[in-house]
């Protein structure tokens, strides 16, 4: 009943979210049940390590809904400060007003779930054709107990994921005082850079026969363990970089003798660097990969079915999501700021041009983001 009542204050952009993390937990217990159906018409006999692999095509998805579910949880006393601190003023605490946000998120990806176990008893009633019968496990009795305790997975992961959305030191879950520009600190601002190096100079040694041979799943060929290895570690660094590409584009901007709208873009992309730069930098990356991935499809190694074009859509989509969620709560926090300039004088044409200056430069990083993604998995797959 209370999360009903919360229900009932919903704007646009909350019920949005909400939907957003229903869909991505629909999405994800559709690839569970769908892994449970291929198990129960599997003939005996079959080896363990085939339905381990289906379930390991679940993983990225799953990890995809709790990032989703961690993002929107922490957007929420942005969004909605009053009903923050509405509860606080009740005497809800730090961590009852996070496990009530965990319990409001868990209750959306449980009606996502819910609504993926409809439609696949719906197909398991003589509906489903010869091809989707193998996947919903036509013909074969379906334990009770197996469907609800895979689908207790995915709420059970979401309200997790948003617990440990933010730190318990914070006054209220998520909101962090605002501060001009926020650096990175010194380990991951190395780090990030390091491992885009270490994995490239990984990715020659394996073009040069280093390492032993390994299969790529959904039809990406074969490489090099190092080479593999290489690819990885890489791309997880150039998604890492991107905060520091963010804030040194910011820092171009504003050098030598600014005028107003290129100091105004610079410093604002300097304080959202740290904020934006991995939610917007993972989707630039994903998408560099996807290309690569895509020509080594189309050269005639196909995707060897339809779960890994699926799983990626579904990792993709989420990950834009999560970005579309962060860019709603920047420009949230970014209004005090702009306030303050337009107080000062500045009028409404100079802010708007140095928006469209702002993302201009973050554009040119991410495109910058995804060339290279595109190289080094292209590079990793030949």
């Amino acid at each position: 009943m209370f999360y009903l009542r919360l229900a009932r204050g919903y704007r646009v952009l909350d019920l949005g979210r909400w939907i957003l993390t229903a869909a991505a937990a629909a999405a994800t217990a559709a690839l569970l049940l769908r892994a449970l159906g291929r198990a129960l018409v599997d003939p005996p006999g079959t080896a363990v390590a085939v339905s381990a692999a289906r379930l390991g095509w679940c993983l990225p998805a799953l990890a995809a809904t709790g990032w989703l579910a961690a993002s929107c949880a922490r957007a929420l006393p942005d969004r909605r400060p009053g009903r923050i601190a509405g509860l606080a003023a009740a005497g809800a605490g730090p961590l009852r007003i996070r496990l009530l946000v965990a319990g409001e998120t868990a209750l959306a990806c449980a009606a996502g779930s819910l609504l993926a176990l409809v439609g696949f008893l719906v197909l398991r009633n003589d509906i489903a054709g010869a091809e989707l019968a193998p996947e919903v496990g036509m013909g074969a009795r379906l334990p009770a107990a197996a469907p609800l305790t895979l689908l207790l997975v995915v709420p059970l992961v979401a309200a997790a994921a948003a617990v440990a959305a933010g730190p318990l030191r914070d006054t209220l879950p998520g909101q962090r005082p605002e501060s001009g520009v926020q650096p990175l600190g010194p380990l991951r601002a190395a780090a990030a850079p390091a491992a885009v190096a270490v994995g490239t100079a990984l990715e020659l040694y394996g073009r040069h026969g280093g390492g032993g041979r390994l299969h790529l799943p959904a039809g990406l060929g074969a490489a090099t363990t190092a080479g593999a290895a290489g690819g990885v570690l890489a791309l997880l660094g150039l998604v890492l970089t991107a905060p520091l590409l963010l804030a040194a584009a910011g820092r171009l901007l504003v050098a030598g003798r600014p005028y107003a709208v290129r100091l105004l873009a610079g410093r604002g992309l300097q304080a959202e660097a740290v904020r934006l730069g991995v939610p917007l930098g993972l989707p630039a990356v994903l998408a560099g990969a996807a290309v690569a991935a895509a020509q080594r499809w189309a050269a005639g190694h196909g995707p060897g079915g339809v779960l890994p074009v699926a799983d990626a859509a579904l990792v993709g989509l989420c990950a834009v999501a999560v970005a579309g969620v962060r860019l709603v709560g920047a420009r949230s926090a970014r209004v005090p700021r702009l306030d303050l300039v337009r107080r000062m004088g500045a009028g409404t044409g100079l802010v708007r041009r140095a928006a469209l200056v702002r993302a201009g430069a973050a554009g040119s990083v991410l495109l910058l983001a995804a060339v290279g993604a595109a190289a080094l998995t292209a590079a990793a797959l030949r």
